[in-house]
């Protein structure tokens, strides 16, 4: 099977432009970030560094993470359609000398339309997520991550940046408060079903809340279930040879916007085409669903229904939980769209394969041809060039934190005030073509 056109490597950013000196208070714009208060502890952080800070809300859960700060203009409600955004968002950053844009999840329709308008004008962007190193790191880049990240692809680039570095730090410091999150995330989003203030909201979720909740609730409640369906999964495989494909949540952006795929039924059966015809006879396919996946698609049931239509039903496994580290020390090659299980993989020295635009889908790392010839040709990482990724990965563009957790997030929240004063958002290399020609 001829490789999808867009499962090459994504081009060379190593490019280098000059940074432009800023001094003097610079003009900060929040727009949507993580659904806990980070966004505004950080722009009071900013403020109390002499920085004039704005906020747009979009929608009403927007509205219920920020409040007013003493000696700060109050948030502005955006209450028009998603059509004549971008002409107010223009309009704004002209107004109000906008100089930099923070906000979570670049390819949203609104965030789209405001990098644009952002890059037009000159206006910094930095982009916020969960980090690629987990579980107690946050991302923060120019411009976009996955396929939009400026971290270079190319070895040599890589190994340069790395130079003078220390090894990756991969210990746990902070942990998360699930419950917290849990709460933080119904409020927001049951905030959103509101028919006011913000009528005309479009949210880029892709299922309804209460489906989503009824669907995590379900998990729940089965999670001993599901741990020990992981481990009969490996019994069930015993020695035999076998792959993981691990899933990310189809409620994941990254996937439709870095990678070819509208959902995630579409890469399990090209993933399971592909081991049915090329996989050697007797070896096995591990399907791990994405432990936070709502599975309002019951992905037990459709994964065996494809396994069946594809001839290799008794040799696909189905786990929604399990240990992750042991499945991928055993298997022989790690499968995903861009997940960071991959930096897990290559952490522990294993094969893996993007079928995405993944940050760490580098050749010398993740095996560069078709997924056909995966199961056969699969070859270990260079470890030189691993480590040299994983420390050049985490010093330009990870920071220690979480979102949620009380201590982690003020962590967070340091780090991301101090990297953003001093105007040090990384790695600082040239602006993906990609982002700059959707305006």
């Amino acid at each position: 099977m001829p490789p999808h056109p867009s499962h090459a490597s994504p081009p060379d950013r190593t490019g280098e432009t000059q940074a432009r000196p800023r001094t003097g208070p610079r003009h900060f714009l929040f727009l949507q970030g993580p659904i806990s208060p980070v966004f505004f502890e950080v722009a009071a952080g900013l403020a109390q560094l002499g920085h004039v800070v704005h906020r747009i809300n979009l929608s009403l859960g927007d509205r219920l993470f920020w409040r007013q700060m003493p000696g700060v203009r109050p948030a502005v409600d955006y209450q028009g359609t998603q059509t004549a955004w971008p002409e107010f968002i223009a309009d704004y950053l002209d107004k109000h000398g906008i100089t930099d844009i923070l906000l979570l999840g670049e390819q949203r329709a609104y965030h789209r339309a405001a990098i644009a308008a952002a890059h037009r004008r000159g206006v910094t962007v930095a982009v916020t997520d969960f980090g690629y190193f987990r579980p107690d790191w946050v991302t923060l880049e120019r411009d976009g991550m996955g396929g939009d990240s400026h971290f270079p692809r190319d070895p040599g680039a890589i190994q340069a940046l790395a130079q003078g570095l220390p090894p990756a730090d991969l210990t746990e410091r902070y942990r998360d408060d699930f419950r917290l999150q849990a709460q933080w995330d119904v409020a927001y989003h049951l905030a959103n079903l509101a028919p006011w203030p913000f009528p005309r909201y479009v949210s880029h979720q892709l299922h309804h809340p209460i489906y989503t909740y009824l669907g995590i609730a379900r998990r729940l409640l089965r999670r001993r279930a599901e741990h020990a369906e992981g481990l009969r999964a490996l019994e069930a495989i015993g020695s035999a040879p076998f792959w993981l494909f691990a899933m990310q949540m189809e409620t994941d952006f990254s996937v439709r916007a870095y990678s070819p795929y509208p959902d995630l039924d579409t890469p399990i059966a090209e993933v399971l085409d592909s081991f049915a015809r090329m996989a050697p006879p007797e070896a096995q396919l591990l399907v791990k669903v994405h432990p936070l996946d709502p599975c309002v698609k019951r992905w037990g049931r459709r994964v065996n229904a494809m396994a069946r239509r594809a001839g290799v039903q008794g040799r696909v496994h189905v786990a929604h939980h399990g240990p992750l580290d042991a499945m991928l020390l055993r298997g022989r090659g790690l499968i995903t769209i861009n997940s960071t299980v991959g930096l897990r993989a290559l952490a522990l020295g294993r094969p893996a394969k993007a079928l995405g635009e993944a940050v760490w889908n580098v050749p010398g790392l993740a095996h560069q041809g078709p997924l056909d010839r995966f199961w056969a040709e699969a070859e270990l990482p260079d470890l030189s060039l691993r480590d040299a990724f994983l420390a050049a990965l985490q010093a330009t563009t990870q920071l220690r934190g979480v979102f949620y957790g009380t201590e982690g997030r003020a962590a967070a929240v340091q780090a991301i005030v101090a990297t953003l004063h001093a105007d040090r958002v990384g790695p600082g290399l040239q602006a993906p073509a990609r982002t700059s020609a959707e305006v």
